[in-house]
């Protein structure tokens, strides 16, 4: 078993092959600080190579999902003083890649992710979801890209995964330049794909579908997550092709004696 011990993220496994992630800071709306940053990666780099965890579900404790990020460390970066003008600038290069490979290594996990969203979800949070594969939400959820009102522009992955999540590519240029909450427009626009009543529901259905996808080939879903990752961000002519190669790899393999075809 692996040692999944952190300040900020609560584990648990609810069930064979699910772990459940927990955002865990609740007295701060579980706002994102460096140390979030650094173990929600750690965290999901080590579920990759965990066989036992075939699918995540995060969540959120307390009163919220998510706050976004946790001022206090803008106003850590505005404190820098240097002498000559670059390594500022690379200081903040260097806080803002930290954080987008964080949030980077869920989609990048080979594991399927849900998101169990509930009350506010907001900045930082949004980027969050846009990283995970499926997202539930309870009925009190608002969501806003607030990057705006800080006077920046949002820069850990909204911008450059809302658009491949939601179609409307006007709304999201209105959302994204306005930083206005949003509620009900989630479920019509595709953000998330199921409302439930409140947090228990949700979390308990994002653990019912967790479920039914970890009883499935973990090669299958691998593949799946991995080709459907692909195939979004290239022609359909490549993706196929790209998948053609893949599933003739994983069905000409050997496992136990056995051909593939044995998990598909």
């Amino acid at each position: 078993m692996q040692d999944y011990t952190f300040k900020n993220l609560k584990i648990n496994f609810p069930s064979q092959f699910v772990i459940h992630v927990e955002l865990n800071r609740p007295t701060k709306l579980n706002a994102f600080d460096r140390i979030s940053w650094r173990e929600l990666h750690a965290c999901f780099k080590q579920i990759a190579i965990d066989p036992d965890v075939r699918v995540v579900v995060i969540s959120g404790a307390g009163k919220l999902f998510n706050a976004g990020i946790d001022l206090n460390n803008l106003r850590e970066i505005n404190d820098i003083e240097e002498k000559d003008f670059a390594r500022p600038v690379f200081v903040i290069f260097m806080v803002i890649k930290v954080a987008q490979d964080s949030i980077s290594s869920i989609e990048l996990c080979d594991k399927p992710v849900i998101a169990a969203i509930h009350n506010g979800c907001i900045g930082a949070g949004v980027d969050l979801i846009t990283a995970c594969d499926i997202r539930y939400c309870s009925q009190d959820a608002f969501f806003s890209v607030k990057a705006i009102d800080l006077g920046l522009a949002a820069d850990i992955g909204t911008l450059q995964r809302l658009p491949k999540v939601v179609g409307n590519n006007s709304l999201i240029r209105e959302l994204c330049l306005t930083g206005r909450k949003y509620a009900s427009e989630a479920l019509n626009i595709g953000l998330v794909n199921k409302v439930l009543k409140t947090k228990e529901e949700t979390l308990t259905e994002a653990l019912k579908t967790a479920s039914i996808i970890a009883s499935k080939s973990p090669i299958a879903t691998l593949s799946t997550k991995h080709l459907l990752n692909f195939s979004r961000d290239h022609s359909v002519t490549e993706g196929l092709a790209y998948t053609a190669a893949w599933n003739g790899a994983m069905l000409n393999s050997n496992v136990g004696g056995k051909k593939s075809t044995f998990f598909l």
